[in-house]
């Protein structure tokens, strides 16, 4: 196929051409962070020299896909401009080539007999090689995907300073569904969306492809992520309508040369809502004959299509209860629909009842734990991170290590809906680390929350985590360049869950601002510190959900009149005058006697849960001491003071990176931090003005007071917050 080369390049200028932001090496007018961190700017001199002479051109494979053809022409992009030279792609290896393929595709791959049959589909080789008398740098998978994934993990190995002397390794993902969950509704609106509104537009679709749909895919791929639910859990029924799936598919089609599949959220009512039925009883013959139908008519449309994620039974969605059913029960209805397909069902967790008196922490495993065992092979129980919702802190969700006959799908939000929205700069990496690194002790010690998510605790073949997107039609993509780092981080974070969050943090920074190391160190330290920060200046010692109400903004501790118990911020806090927290060990509500036997002896003693938790297990008296000596009120007290402090650090920190980033982008970060601090600061005043009159204790000395009452701080209202959906 000789043309292959030219094909090739001219493929890449007509994408450049059509896709602004992607093209290489014109560069962009201004620096706004729409490249994300794939910039691709020039190496230093001394690296740029001798990598040129190392990678001189590209042989590409003789039968390309489009997931080839992509993955080439990402290698000429990435390398004309780390490199700031011409590099040609050709279909003959020669002297210092990157060899790109599978054997499958190029018959110089296939000649080499490379041990590839080991990596699955997504896995990927990268090797420093002899051939035909010739050094190469060969880049090799099984399958077309792992050729994707392996172009973009060699160009991060040369923008992180790797040497490519030695260059030889393997690797694949350790999670096999890696998906973003986004909340977007039909009218473009975003729940809990921060970023402007949708990126799918769908009232144009399918005719008007928007450009930014390739981008997306692409800068997903970029990070190992394989999936994507377009739409809202609180799902629309006439997302299943024939327009909307023509509309899905033309998404579908624009996503799958980057190994991105599409899968929809569903509303379990469809059958009743848009399928003419009198029920969706998931055990009538008729309900399950319509479910089987509409998956056929979407698989006809989209074959690889993904499958479905479901909310039911939860915040009002209705699901299989409602007809006497269990969880069980509407998940196998819907994965025997799509089981000939080769589809799979998310089935989310996050259920509470206003009519359950109990501990709305611990109803989620009190529905699910008996279920253990009694779900398709394709269903995977997407559950959050913590029992509650998304807070800032809060334990692992103990369903994680308890359900060990069931694949469960590990859900993070990337969103920032209890953290600031895209204002605060919080790096949630750190947060996932702290989750993922917990230890269950579900099998003994070492039973750690990644090793329950991806298979290994339990020996299950399907894993899957999922990431509540924060993506939108701002030009930054997330409504801020930090809020990218988050969408990064899941992303090399559910490809390997063992990864550090620190070194993910240095990756990206170096792909996205600069890679000298003083700006690394500088930029690093602020990321790392921002998460407990946030924790400090919020919710401290294991408080929760203290946001206002609704659109979670903003301090609210005070409210205690919604229909809701469990809506109430003053539900998870009940501070009075003797003390503050919640009893969750066995002489309150025992939500502690839902971990492991050696968890719930830590959580459950004073003497040895860690202070990050604390009220949230115990009721504690303000003035106990804690080991630190303070009593409890002078400990809350200074994690206020001390979270203020960190974002004032934050901001004196970014100021001595100016020289390291272009007006634009510092400006912009500059200002949000701004607005980060006087929230902060908000956060601490009506937070102590509200405890110590709860508490009817004065501030410490040398604490300064709030400068205005408590009723100033009560009466803010915040009626149109962004993100409501």
């Amino acid at each position: 196929m000789p043309e292959i080369g030219g094909m090739v390049r001219l493929l890449a200028v007509i994408l450049c051409l059509s896709s602004p932001g992607l093209a290489v090496p014109i560069p962009a007018l201004a620096e706004d962070g729409h490249q994300l961190w794939l910039r691709y700017q020039p190496l230093q001199v001394p690296r740029q020299q001798l990598l040129r002479q190392q990678l001189t051109s590209i042989t590409a494979p003789d039968t390309p896909s489009p997931i080839i053809l992509n993955a080439v022409m990402e290698l000429q992009r990435g390398l004309q401009g780390l490199l700031a030279a011409e590099i040609p792609v050709s279909d003959e290896p020669g002297k210092h080539t990157v060899l790109i393929g599978t054997p499958a595709s190029s018959t110089t791959i296939r000649q080499l007999a490379l041990p590839l049959d080991s990596l699955g589909n997504e896995g990927f080789l990268l090797r420093r090689i002899t051939a035909a008398g010739h050094d190469v740098v060969v880049i090799a998978a099984a399958h077309d995907a792992g050729v994707l994934y392996g172009v973009f993990e060699l160009l991060r190995l040369i923008e992180s300073g790797r040497d490519l002397e030695s260059l030889d390794m393997t690797d694949q993902p350790r999670i096999g569904i890696r998906v973003l969950n986004h909340w977007d509704n039909l009218d473009r609106s975003v729940e809990r969306g921060y970023a402007g509104q949708s990126l799918w537009d769908w009232w144009r679709l399918p005719d008007i492809i928007d450009a930014r749909y390739r981008e997306y895919a692409r800068a997903n791929a970029s990070i190992g992520i394989n999936g994507t639910v377009l739409n809202n859990v609180n799902a629309a029924p006439e997302i299943l309508t024939s327009r909307y799936l023509r509309k899905t598919s033309a998404l579908a089609d624009e996503f799958r040369a980057w190994g991105l599949r599409v899968y929809l959220a569903v509303r379990f009512s469809a059958p009743a809502d848009v399928g003419g039925l009198d029920t969706a009883d998931p055990l009538d013959p008729e309900v399950r004959e319509w479910w089987r139908a509409k998956t056929a008519e979407i698989y006809r449309l989209i074959p690889d299509f993904g499958g479905f994620l479901v909310k039911a039974n939860s915040e009002g969605q209705p699901g299989p209860q409602n007809y006497g059913r269990s969880h069980a029960d509407g998940a196998n209805m819907l994965a025997e629909a799509l089981a000939p397909h080769g589809g799979i069902v998310m089935w989310r967790a996050f259920v509470y009842d206003q009519d359950n008196p109990d501990d709305r922490v611990k109803q989620a495993f009190s529905e699910f734990k008996p279920l253990d065992g009694q779900f398709a092979d394709n269903v995977l129980v997407q559950v959050k991170n913590g029992p509650l919702d998304f807070q800032p802190r809060e334990p692992f969700h103990p369903l994680f290590g308890a359900m060990p006959r069931t694949p469960l799908m590990m859900e993070f939000q990337i969103t920032q809906e209890y953290l600031g929205f895209s204002t605060h700069l919080v790096y949630l990496g750190e947060l996932w680390e702290e989750v993922l690194r917990t230890d269950t002790h579900a099998n003994g010690a070492g039973s750690t929350v990644a090793s329950v998510i991806d298979g290994s605790l339990h020996g299950q073949p399907r894993t899957g985590i999922a990431g509540v997107a924060n993506t939108g039609t701002d030009r930054n993509w997330s409504g801020s360049i930090f809020g990218q780092a988050n969408w990064y981080a899941f992303g090399r974070l559910a490809w390997n869950p063992q990864l550090g969050a620190a070194d993910i943090a240095a990756e990206w920074l170096k792909m996205t601002f600069s890679r000298e190391p003083a700006f690394i160190e500088g930029a690093s330290g602020i990321m790392m510190r921002s998460r407990q920060a946030a924790v400090d200046y919020m919710t401290p010692l294991g408080l929760a959900h203290l946001m206002g109400t609704g659109h979670h903004y903003g301090p609210a501790p005070w409210v205690d009149n919604l229909s809701r118990p469990d809506w109430n911020p003053f539900y998870y806090h009940r501070a009075d005058r003797e003390g503050i927290g919640i009893d969750r060990t066995a002489s309150g509500s025992n939500a502690v006697g839902q971990y492991a036997p050696a968890v719930e002896a830590l959580f459950s003693e004073r003497k040895t849960i860690p202070d990050q938790y604390l009220l949230w297990f115990h009721r504690v008296d303000w003035d106990e001491r804690l080991d630190n000596g303070k009593t409890l009120w002078e400990e809350l007290v200074a994690r206020y003071e001390q979270g203020v402090a960190t974002v004032q650090w934050m901001q004196r920190q970014w100021r001595t990176l100016e020289s390291f980033v272009d007006a634009e982008r510092f400006n912009a970060i500059s200002r949000k931090l701004a607005v980060q601090l006087d929230e902060a600061i908000w956060w601490r005043n009506a937070c102590l003005a509200y405890f110590a009159e709860r508490a009817g204790r004065a501030l410490p000395d040398g604490v300064a007071p709030p400068p205005e009452t408590l009723d100033y701080y009560r009466s803010l209202e915040f009626p149109y917050a962004p993100g409501n959906g």
